[in-house]
């Protein structure tokens, strides 16, 4: 916990030099050593949480096959694609009948795709859209009013792992209306976030506390507001139906009950989502 508030401390571009300089002799080592393949990046270039890159993954396609029925031939769209973690396995699993397109607001991330999976796989397509994120970048533009680069009804599958839980109140409600947009009717989304329901006591948690309180809401930072966020169940579902969606399943991570923990289970929790 000390250590994760000292890096929040740090302005979003430290971060990254921070986590450079920290993995720099071990990515050496695999470097010279050839122990990292085209479709693995640097550890101090990977910025989406600590983990085998590879495995995570792996494990996040299972989640999708599973829980949203992902095809060989869909079209999907991965928000928040980060550096590729899932766009990496979905190479072996999408056929060219299908199509995946991602977009996120780290340009380093997107550039590493773009160079390492786009150019071998011209149907995975990734954007770069500069919007501001307390934890990642310090740009202007505002994932409240932002319109996803993309036509209604052009997708039949949709998911973000760990990027409600770093988003704002209105941020959310904005994506998910989003979504709810770019989806064909019958579509689905799965989606990760952290809730409760407002009776528990997060303090008995053994997970993340979360606690700086607000309106249905709590905050893990007072002064880094998208470091990670929970939401009061009701709410959620509340913003949810709003959007148009409609929450179809859930899947309770073991952020709150370690006791949770088996191989179908993330840290958050899972949302199943689908347009009406």
């Amino acid at each position: 916990m000390i250590k994760r508030n000292l890096y929040y401390k740090l302005s979003p571009e430290l971060r990254f030099y921070a986590r450079k300089i920290y993995y720099f002799p071990i990515d050496t080592y695999e470097r010279l050593t050839g122990k990292r393949d085209q479709y693995t990046p640097a550890r101090g270039d990977i910025f989406i949480g600590s983990g085998d890159f590879i495995k995570q993954g792996e494990h996040q396609l299972h989640l999708l096959k599973k829980y949203i029925d992902i095809q060989e031939t869909d079209s999907v769209l991965d928000i928040g694609s980060g550096i590729g973690r899932t766009a990496v396995p979905l190479t072996k699993y999408l056929g060219t009948k299908g199509k995946y397109d991602g977009f996120d607001v780290v340009k380093k991330g997107v550039d590493w795709c773009n160079k390492n999976i786009h150019q071998e796989y011209p149907n995975f397509n990734f954007k770069y859209v500069p919007l501001h994120n307390s934890l990642y970048n310090s740009h202007s533009g505002k994932s409240e009013d932002f319109k996803f680069p993309y036509e209604d009804n052009s997708f039949d599958k949709t998911f973000l792992f760990s990027v409600f839980t770093h988003m704002k109140i209105e941020d959310i409600q904005n994506y998910l209306n989003e979504i709810h947009r770019v989806l064909k009717t019958g579509g689905k989304c799965l989606a990760t976030f952290f809730t409760y329901h407002e009776n528990d006591q997060l303090e008995n948690f053994p997970g993340f506390k979360f606690p700086v309180k607000k309106d249905r809401y709590r905050l893990l930072d007072e002064n880094l507001v998208e470091a990670n966020i929970a939401i009061e169940e009701s709410k959620l579902l509340e913003m949810i139906e709003k959007s148009g969606l409609k929450k179809v399943n859930e899947i309770k991570g073991f952020w709150s009950k370690f006791s949770r923990k088996h191989p179908d289970v993330n840290f958050q929790d899972m949302l199943i989502l689908e347009k009406k």
